[in-house]
C-alpha cells in the first residue's frame, strides 16, 4: 500500500530541487551568453557611500549604470563614463549585477520592490546586491521575492565609512549563497579590501547591526573620556595620544578623535544613520529577548543628539551633547576658559532682579531692583547693583526681552563692594537648562 505522506514529501523535495537546478541552469546560461566580458553593473543610491563605490567600479573598468532620486548626484559619475537611468527598473535592465546602497529599509524596499523598482527590470540570472544597512527581515523578504524570479540576492552591508569607500578598502559582510558570492567576487574586490561570507540570507545584516552596536558604544566611550579630561583642565590632544597608544584605542578613536578635538563634524557617517542602526539592533535584541543595556544607553544619547539638530552631521557630533552637560567645549581647558572669561570687559547689560525676603513665618515681602550683568562665569553670573543683598539670598533674574530667555533663579554666593556705593554679586544659577545656557552664552557673546 502506498504511503501518501512519503510520496507528498518526495514530490515537494523534487519540486524544490528542480527549482534550484532550473535557477542555477538559467544563471549559467545567462553568464555563458555574456561570455568572458566584464560584468555590467547598476548602482542605485549615490550618497556618501554609493557614489565613491560607483566611481571605483568605473576605475576598475566595469560598465556602470547609475540611478539616484536626486538626479544631479549622477553628473560627476556620468562625466567619468557612467550612464544615468531614470528609474531603478530602468537601471536594472541589460546589466549583470544591481547594487543598492540606500539609507533605510523603506527606501530599499521602494527601490527594489516598488512600482518603479528593480523587480520590474530584472530577468533570470542577474544578481542583486544590497549594501545598505537594513533589518535582516528586510533582507530575507527581498531575497525571497527575487528568488521567485530566478534572480540571485546577496545582503552585503559594509564597514569603513566614507574614507574606506573613497579608497576602495571597504569590508563586506555577506549573506546569501556562497556560490553567488564567488561568481561576483571581482565586483566586491573593486570596492573593498576584505570580503567575509557570513551565512544564508540575512546573515550580513545581522553582522552589520552587531558591528554598529559596538561602533556607537565605542564612540560614546571616546567622547566621555575626552569630556572627563577636558573638565579636569587637561590637554585633550595629549590624552588622545595616550588613547591611541594604549588599551583604550579603537577605530573610533583613530577616525573620530582628531575630528572631535578639532571640532570637525563634517559628515563621514551621519549621526542620524548611526541612530537608525542602533534602533534596528534594538529591535533584534528585543526579538531575541536579550538584554542589551549598553545598546539602550547609546541609543538614548544619539537620540538626544538628533533632537539637538545634529542628525546630518558626523556621528562624532554627539560630543556636543556632552559639551552642553559640562558647559565646556571638548579640547578647551577649563582653566584657560576661566582665564578668558576673567579678561572680559564689563558687558553693561541691564537686568531686573526680583528679591524676596521672609518677614515672618509664613509670609514674605518682595521687590524689584535694577542690576547690570557684568559677566557669565562657569556656574553663574556676575551682577552689579546699588542695592545691598546678603550672601545666600535668592533672586529671580529677568533678562532683557530681546534675549528671549526665561527668568532664572540665582543664589548670591559672593558679595564684593567698592567705594562708589555699588556691589558686585556672584550668583549661582539653578535650574538653567543646557539649551538656555547656550542661548545665554550666545547673547552675551554678541554684546561683548
Amino acid at each position: 500500500m502506498l504511503n501518501l505522506t512519503v510520496l507528498s514529501l518526495e514530490y515537494f523535495t523534487f519540486q524544490r530541487k528542480s527549482k534550484c537546478v532550473i535557477h542555477s541552469h538559467l544563471a549559467k546560461c545567462y553568464n555563458k551568453g555574456r561570455g568572458d566580458s566584464m560584468k555590467r553593473i547598476a548602482v542605485i543610491g549615490l550618497g556618501t557611500m554609493g557614489k565613491p563605490m560607483a566611481a571605483n567600479l568605473l576605475k576598475s573598468g566595469f560598465e556602470v549604470v547609475v540611478y539616484n532620486r536626486s538626479a544631479e548626484k549622477s553628473a560627476e559619475l556620468v562625466s567619468m563614463g557612467a550612464r544615468a537611468a531614470s528609474t531603478p527598473a530602468e537601471a536594472a535592465q541589460d546589466v549583470d549585477v544591481i547594487i543598492t546602497m540606500l539609507s533605510n529599509d523603506a527606501v530599499v524596499l521602494e527601490a527594489v520592490l516598488g512600482d518603479n523598482g528593480v523587480v520590474h527590470g530584472v530577468r533570470a540570472g542577474q544578481t542583486v546586491i544590497d549594501c545598505s544597512t537594513v533589518s535582516p527581515d528586510t533582507s530575507k523578504r527581498i531575497g525571497s521575492e527575487l528568488l521567485g524570479r530566478a534572480v540571485d540576492f546577496l545582503d552585503a552591508p559594509v564597514t569603513g565609512s566614507k574614507p574606506a569607500a573613497d579608497a576602495g578598502t571597504l569590508v563586506f559582510m555577506i549573506g546569501g549563497e556562497e556560490a553567488v558570492l564567488d561568481r561576483n567576487r571581482p565586483v566586491f574586490e573593486a570596492m573593498g579590501s576584505k570580503i567575509l561570507y557570513m551565512g544564508p540570507t540575512g546573515s550580513g545584516s545581522y553582522a552589520k547591526l552587531a558591528h554598529n552596536t559596538m561602533v556607537g558604544i565605542n564612540a560614546l566611550g571616546l567622547v566621555e573620556g575626552l569630556s572627563i579630561v577636558t573638565k579636569a583642565g587637561l590637554d585633550a590632544e595629549q590624552f588622545l595620544q595616550i588613547v591611541l597608544a594604549g588599551s583604550a584605542n579603537s577605530k573610533q578613536a583613530e577616525l573620530k578623535g582628531g575630528k572631535i578635538v578639532g571640532r570637525d563634524f563634517s559628515n563621514q557617517f551621519s549621526l542620524q544613520l548611526m541612530l537608525k542602526d542602533l534602533l534596528l539592533a534594538s529591535d533584534v535584541t528585543n526579538r531575541f529577548q536579550m538584554p542589551s543595556p549598553m545598546l539602550k544607553a547609546a541609543s538614548g544619547v544619539f537620540q538626544m543628539g538628533l533632537s539637538k539638530g545634529l542628525g546630518e552631521l558626523d556621528l562624532c557630533a554627539v560630543a556636543q551633547c556632552y559639551e552642553d552637560w559640562m558647559n565646556l567645549q571638548i579640547g578647551k581647558s577649563a582653566v584657560s576658559e576661566e582665564r578668558r572669561r576673567a579678561s572680559r570687559i564689563q558687558l553693561n547689560i541691564p537686568l531686573h532682579l526680583s528679591v524676596h525676603q521672609w518677614e515672618q513665618e509664613g509670609a514674605f515681602m518682595g521687590q524689584t531692583i535694577q542690576g547690570t550683568l557684568y559677566d557669565l562665569s562657569e556656574n553663574g553670573l556676575q551682577i552689579i547693583s546699588e542695592f545691598p543683598l546678603a550672601q545666600d539670598m535668592f533672586v529671580v533674574i529677568h533678562f532683557p526681552q530681546e534675549a528671549s530667555l526665561p527668568p532664572v533663579t540665582g543664589r548670591v554666593i559672593r558679595v564684593e563692594s567698592d567705594n562708589n556705593g555699588t556691589f558686585r554679586y556672584g550668583c549661582l544659577l539653578s535650574g538653567l537648562a543646557p539649551f538656555d545656557r547656550l542661548q545665554l552664552e550666545a547673547y552675551i557673546s554678541n554684546h561683548q
